[in-house]
């Protein structure tokens, strides 16, 4: 079975290509194993969409802003493997703003 794909398509006007592999980065942390692939896709426009494999799970205007690295993991995790355990991420909200 193919693993999933995630594409993070970001607009170059607004440089939003550090966001973009920050972002790309802690996926690639957490779901290691997990995924075939983190595509950067640059754009311009306004443009800030992560979509797995088709799916569009996170869009900018759609959604209020950027993810964070906690909603946007739990998101991926719902979608590709619902029972893992994400550790602190999954934790109370305490350490908000930490490095989730």
């Amino acid at each position: 079975m193919d693993k999933p794909r995630i594409s993070i398509t970001y607009c170059t006007q607004c440089n939003w290509l550090l966001r973009s592999g920050w972002m790309a980065q802690e996926l690639l942390h957490t779901f290691s194993d997990d995924l075939g692939e983190v595509a950067l896709i640059p754009a311009t426009g306004g443009i800030f969409e992560i979509r797995l494999n088709d799916e569009l799970i996170w869009e900018r205007k759609r959604d209020g802003g950027f993810p964070g690295p906690k909603e946007l993991k739990q998101k991926v995790r719902d979608a590709i493997d619902p029972e893992r355990d994400l550790g602190h991420v999954d934790r109370a909200n305490r350490n908000e703003g930490l490095d989730s």
